[in-house]
């Protein structure tokens, strides 16, 4: 189904969007990668997703069949500052394009949400969040309006190689681990959900692939979510050596809440469920620092 698809991917450099990247050049799609800035690739455009107009001229000049926004701007931080321009990233972006798509033909989109969207009617714990959550209900506002193939999947804490932000995670204890440093945590008791970024990938693979998941929003994680303490103590015994975590050694952010992801809906629209444990994901990821450190 993929072979010389013409297939969009915003925020093509990211974590994420690197690896969907490779894979759907493996598949045989005709790739048109989106981003900020430039590089040498063909079909590579430099495009700000949230100027409107520029958007739009993108689109008509691709003419894409499938679309994936994964371009985001991907912050923990509560401060004020940042809530305007989070909010031209990760909403104004989204909706940018769902506006330019409408009434093209496209045969699917597919918007990377997050697990840090609030559930039950609770509060956005973070600009973030909150400017996630909008675009989720954009999205499906869009699809139940004017019928834009659109489907939104929540994906949980991503990790695995090619990760090189420092300031996140894994990356960071592992990183430190490796140089024989000792990482400063909280406390270590949160519980968030990991999931590893091959199986994130297939997710999105899946869902652009067919018309099924147009109109859904589906958690993409694991199962059971794990507490940060076990995720870090998990790595400091792959890597070995000297260093350990310190825990309790930096303040926890405001609202920082239990992760959850429910599966369920994603194996019965999508037939996906995550195929890499977190210690075999933890190796892989380790072995990929290792060798950058």
């Amino acid at each position: 189904m993929w072979q010389g698809t013409r297939a969009l991917v915003t925020g093509a450099t990211g974590f994420i969007g690197a690896h969907l990247v490779r894979r759907l050049d493996d598949l045989g799609a005709q790739v048109h990668a989106v981003s900020r800035g430039s590089t040498a690739r063909e079909r590579w455009h430099q495009v700000d997703l949230s100027d409107a107009a520029a958007t739009a001229e993108l689109v008509g000049r691709v003419r894409p069949e499938v679309v994936f926004h994964l371009a985001s701007e991907v912050t923990g931080v509560r401060e004020p500052a940042v809530v305007a321009p989070t909010l031209a990233a990760n909403l104004g972006a989204a909706v940018n394009l769902l506006t330019a798509v409408t009434g093209t033909g496209v045969r699917s989109v597919v918007l990377a949400g997050s697990v840090e969207e609030p559930r039950d009617g609770a509060a956005p714990g973070s600009p973030y969040a909150a400017a996630k959550a909008a675009a989720t209900g954009y999205a499906r506002m869009y699809h139940a309006l004017w019928q834009v193939p659109v489907s939104v999947l929540r994906v949980a804490m991503v990790y695995g190689p090619g990760e090189p932000n420092l300031r996140r995670l894994v990356p960071y204890v592992t990183a430190a681990l490796l140089r024989g440093e000792s990482p400063e945590l909280t406390s270590g008791t949160r519980l968030v959900t990991w999931v590893y970024v091959e199986d994130v990938v297939d997710a999105f693979v899946r869902a652009g692939a067919g018309g099924e998941a147009a109109g859904h929003v589906l958690d993409i994680g694991t199962p059971e979510p794990v507490s940060i303490r076990h995720t870090a103590d998990l790595i400091a015994g792959i890597v070995g050596g000297p260093g350990r975590p310190v825990y309790g050694a930096v303040a926890a952010r405001p609202l920082d809440r239990t992760q959850r992801s429910d599966i369920e809906p994603a194996a019965r629209v999508l037939g996906w469920r995550p195929v890499t444990s977190l210690t075999e994901g933890l190796t892989k990821t380790v072995e990929w620092h290792s060798k950058r450190v």
